[in-house]
């Protein structure tokens, strides 16, 4: 017997605003029964796994002991800037001067993620 993940869950003081970040991030909608000022908001990822967002009272004061990690479908660099335009911020550059490393952004409340390359970038020289 294993257990499954059924989501993903982030706290956050406004669930449908950080939904709506998520959403653009990963390319997919809110969940259409969600609405502004909603305590529980979420989005279903591709694959079917859930961001699941929950409104808390208490803010974020720590560095994330869980994480994201994003690998584009175009390269590290564009997605970072794409991310940052939509709101993120940068919180670390792990970029090394070989293309290898990553990024490490933090969501519109804070919640630090990762920007790994692309699948492209990844692939074995010929």
């Amino acid at each position: 017997m294993v257990s499954l993940v059924q989501n993903v869950a982030i706290d956050c003081a406004d669930a449908y605003r950080l939904a709506r970040f998520w959403g653009a991030v990963t390319g997919r909608p809110v969940d259409p029964d969600c609405r502004p000022g909603d305590r529980e908001t979420q989005v279903t990822l591709a694959d079917g796994l859930v961001l699941y967002f929950h409104q808390v009272p208490e803010a974020k004061t720590v560095k994330n002991r869980v994480h994201l990690c994003l690998r584009p479908e175009t390269t590290r660099d564009a997605e970072a800037e794409r991310l940052l335009a939509l709101g993120a911020a940068l919180v670390a550059d792990r970029r090394d001067a070989d293309g290898t490393g990553w990024v490490v952004l933090a969501d519109p409340e804070g919640n630090e993620f990762c920007v790994l390359r692309g699948t492209a970038e990844r692939a074995p020289a010929h």
